[in-house]
């Protein structure tokens, strides 16, 4: 993986070279910190996708489940006056109770992820439109929550607390996925659940925890695009930004085929995604393009895996036919 994180980075420095040297109000410090303020937001889960991923599976369902809490999050403050502390736990605690329903359903009923998630993202925004009466839900005029802008879309010296945020959890996720029992244990049910069955893993509770943990960081994740957007309308907010995990997740180095994955990867193929998006802002590229862009990219970073593993399955073959060769060798001379 180490490789892959290597080249990515790379790619990432050539980009923004390119892009400087083409329009030098990339490296303007409003720029940057708005580009990271972006690269917080929207990398914040799509650590959680990178879990999932990593088992072999999928979740669909991230943009819908935003729109659902984020419009309960806003009633919760500006109807039911409640705690913005209390609130935010809430939204954690409602996305990882998400995430355990997805886990039973794919787990216990034997339905694919695909189809699991597919109809959580229709189910969660008609929640939405129907909780809104199909309308925009939004803060009240002049309703202000100091602590929770601080955290959410405050600044301290220009860099904004979503990206620390995402930071943090980069590196708390960082040490669960390659310093525990556990990441180990994520990869080998990703590389082959059946085999890491009959070497004892608990298989069912790994996969388990890999959906709740990403359902739970969207949950937090909805928190702070509801800070970010100040209101939510339910039958667009959201939308297409399960892509945005998945596609970070992929060109990060996360395998759709599962069992490989690091969370500095989902770091640098997020940090990558905003790159492009503001590059075609900044070029006068048609916004229109944007979806394209990161259909490409996906496109691209799926081949290139796919190209990767063909080279080290080959790379594989000749070592082990040389060593065949070389025990050959001494058995016939002695």
């Amino acid at each position: 993986m180490l490789k892959k994180d290597i080249s990515l980075f790379v790619l990432i420095l050539v980009i923004g070279v390119v892009t400087a040297y083409l329009n030098p109000r990339f490296v303007s410090p409003i720029n940057v910190s708005n580009t990271a303020n972006l690269i917080g937001l929207f990398g914040l889960y799509s650590i959680g996708a990178g879990f999932v991923i990593i088992t072999g599976g999928i979740d669909l369902s991230v943009g819908s489940l935003f729109a659902l809490l984020g419009v309960v999050f806003i009633d919760l403050l500006t109807n039911h006056q409640l705690n913005w502390g209390v609130a935010l736990l809430l939204m954690v605690l409602a996305g990882m109770a998400i995430g355990a329903i997805h886990a039973f359903l794919i787990l216990r009923m034997r339905v694919q992820p695909f189809i699991v998630t597919l109809c959580g993202l229709l189910l969660y925004r008609g929640i939405a439109r129907w909780y809104t009466g199909d309308s925009t839900a939004g803060f009240e005029f002049g309703q202000s929550f100091p602590s929770l802008e601080w955290l959410t879309t405050g600044r301290t010296y220009g860099v904004p607390h979503s990206f620390v945020m995402f930071i943090l959890v980069a590196v708390i996720m960082g040490v669960v996925l390659h310093r525990s029992v556990f990441g180990r244990y994520l990869c080998a049910v990703g590389k082959n659940e059946e085999a890491a069955r009959y070497s004892g893993i608990p298989t069912g509770r790994v996969v388990a925890a890999a959906y709740i943990i990403a359902s739970g960081l969207a949950g937090l994740s909805a928190v702070y695009f509801v800070m970010y957007t100040r209101s939510v309308s339910p039958a667009s907010h959201g939308n297409f930004y399960e892509l945005y995990g998945i596609a970070a997740a992929v060109l990060g180095g996360c395998s759709l085929r599962g069992g490989e994955g690091s969370i500095f990867g989902i770091v640098l193929g997020a940090i990558l995604l905003q790159i492009l998006q503001n590059l075609v802002n900044l070029l006068g590229i048609p916004s229109s393009l944007n979806f394209a862009v990161m259909g490409a990219v996906i496109l691209i970073g799926v081949l290139a895996d796919q190209q990767f593993s063909v080279y080290r399955n080959w790379l594989g073959g000749r070592r082990r036919d040389a060593e065949l060769a070389r025990s050959a060798a001494k058995e016939s001379g002695s």
